[in-house]
C-alpha cells in the first residue's frame, strides 16, 4: 500500500491553499511549508528525514505543487507562493481532496504532453498513489530549480536589506546611470527634503522629465501616507521614483496607479534586483563590488 495516497496529497494541497488564500501577499515557501506542517498531523512516513537531509513531507508537498503550477493554480516567484484566480476557483469548486489533486495532475499531464521531450507515463506510475513514485525528470528539475532560486534570493535579499543606507542609495544612483540617465545629485547624510537622488535624460538638466528619487532601506512597507508625502515634493513636470526594500501597501500601489497629476513609479526589492541584474554589466566597478553577483547556469524547467 502506498505510504502517501492521492487523497492524502489532496488534503495537504487544500490545506496549503487555505493558508495561501489567507495571505493575499503570498507566503515564502519555507514559511508556508512550516505553517502547513503545524496545521496537519504528519504521519511517521511524512515526518522522516532523508539521509541527505530534508524532511519527506516537504518533498511530497513541493512535488504536488508542481502540478498546481502547471495547472495555472499557483505562482512561484523568488520563493514566494501565491494562489491565482484559477486556483481560488478550483479550491472552491473541488472540495473533495482527491478530486482536487486529480484535476491538478490531469492539467499537469496535459501541459506535459505539449513539451518536446514528453514521456508516456508507465502503467505503474499512472496507477501509483505516491507522488514520489511518479517523479519524473521534469519534476526533479523543477524542484531543484525552485529550491536553488529560493536559497539564492533569500541570501541576496538579506544582503541588500543589510546594506548601509547611504551605500544602498549610491547603488540606486549607479543603477540609474547604468540605465542611461544622468545623476546630477545624490543626497549626503542628513536631511534631504524628501528627495535622495536627482536625475534626468541629459547632462545639463535642460530636458524633461526631471527625475526625483526617494530611497528607503527598511523592512516596513510604505503606506499611502508615506507615498503622498513623497508626491508632495514632485512638480508637474517631474517623474517620481520611490524605491523601498520593504515594498508598498496595496493602498499605496493603488494610489500610485490612479494618479492623474503626479507620475510616480514604485520599485520594491524584487523589481530593483531585476533591474540591477538586467543592467549589471553597465554598473560601475564600485557598484559591482557592493553587489558581487556571479551567474551559475543549469537547465531550468521547461514552460
Amino acid at each position: 500500500m502506498a505510504e502517501i495516497t492521492r487523497r492524502r496529497t489532496g488534503e495537504l494541497l487544500r490545506e496549503l491553499f487555505a493558508l495561501l488564500l489567507a495571505a493575499p501577499e503570498g507566503l515564502r515557501a519555507s514559511a508556508a511549508l512550516e505553517a502547513l506542517a503545524a496545521r496537519v498531523t504528519l504521519t511517521p512516513y511524512e515526518a522522516q528525514d532523508y539521509e541527505s537531509g530534508g524532511r519527506r513531507f516537504d518533498k511530497i508537498v513541493r512535488f504536488a505543487t508542481v502540478d498546481c503550477v502547471k495547472a495555472g493554480w499557483l505562482l512561484k516567484d523568488k520563493g514566494i507562493w501565491n494562489i491565482t484566480d484559477e486556483g481560488r476557483r478550483a479550491h472552491a469548486e473541488l472540495t473533495d481532496p482527491e478530486a482536487f489533486y486529480r484535476r491538478a495532475v490531469k492539467l499537469y499531464n496535459e501541459w506535459r504532453a505539449t513539451q518536446p521531450d514528453a514521456e508516456v507515463p508507465s502503467t505503474a506510475a499512472a496507477t501509483s498513489g505516491d507522488p514520489l513514485a511518479q517523479e519524473s525528470t521534469a519534476k526533479e528539475v523543477s524542484i531543484t530549480f525552485e529550491e536553488a532560486d529560493e536559497r539564492a534570493w533569500a541570501e541576496i535579499s538579506t544582503y541588500l536589506q543589510a546594506m548601509k543606507p547611504y551605500d544602498f542609495q549610491e547603488l540606486v544612483a549607479d543603477l540609474l546611470r547604468a540605465m542611461g540617465y544622468y545623476v546630477s545629485w545624490v543626497s549626503p547624510p542628513g536631511k534631504d527634503g524628501g528627495v535622495d537622488i536627482w536625475a534626468g535624460p541629459d547632462a545639463l538638466g535642460a530636458q524633461s522629465p526631471r527625475i526625483k528619487v526617494q530611497v528607503k532601506r527598511q523592512q516596513v512597507a510604505v503606506n499611502v501616507e508615506g507615498l503622498r508625502s513623497f508626491m508632495a515634493v514632485l512638480g508637474d513636470e517631474d517623474v517620481g521614483l520611490f524605491v523601498c526594500t520593504g515594498g508598498f501597501t496595496k493602498d499605496a500601489m493603488t494610489e500610485a496607479r490612479t494618479q492623474e497629476k503626479r507620475r510616480v513609479t514604485l520599485i520594491g526589492l524584487e523589481k530593483l534586483f531585476d533591474l540591477l541584474v538586467a543592467h549589471y554589466d553597465k554598473l560601475s566597478d564600485q557598484a559591482r563590488r557592493q553587489l558581487p553577483l556571479r551567474p551559475i547556469y543549469f537547465l531550468a524547467p521547461r514552460g
